[in-house]
């Protein structure tokens, strides 16, 4: 069964940066889309970027030029640089895999979505 792990939320001031990490564990053969979704309490959970394997990105209009996805596809990793953080950025972040192919080469499973348990980040002077 794959489970995503996530770190790096904490509380930070308006204007600065934070890195999120996700790590997806089990016998994980490929992910399709990695990305990052966030939910204020009483708000509906929004997309804030994803990427493919094959590197396409899709930003959320609110962070682009200031967030940054990445992924290292060998370590089953997602990544999101936050810089010049606002208060309205103040969210529990979640990550989110889909299209998880696992298993043996022989043997595989395709899970269509796989969601961390959330990091919340903070930003507040």
């Amino acid at each position: 069964q794959v489970q995503l792990v996530e770190s790096g939320g904490g509380n930070v001031q308006p204007g600065g940066s934070l890195r999120l990490s996700c790590a997806a564990s089990g016998s994980v053969l490929s992910i399709g889309v990695m990305g990052w979704y966030r939910q204020i309490p009483g708000k509906e959970r929004e997309l804030v970027a994803t990427m493919t394997e094959t590197s396409d990105t899709n930003y959320a209009d609110s962070v682009k030029g200031r967030f940054t996805i990445s992924r290292d596809n060998d370590k089953n990793s997602v990544y999101l640089q936050m810089s010049s953080l606002k208060p309205e950025d103040t969210a529990v972040y979640y990550c989110n895999a889909g299209r998880i192919l696992t298993g043996t080469r022989m043997d595989r499973t395709l899970t269509p979505e796989v969601w961390g348990q959330g990091t919340l980040v903070t930003v507040s002077s």
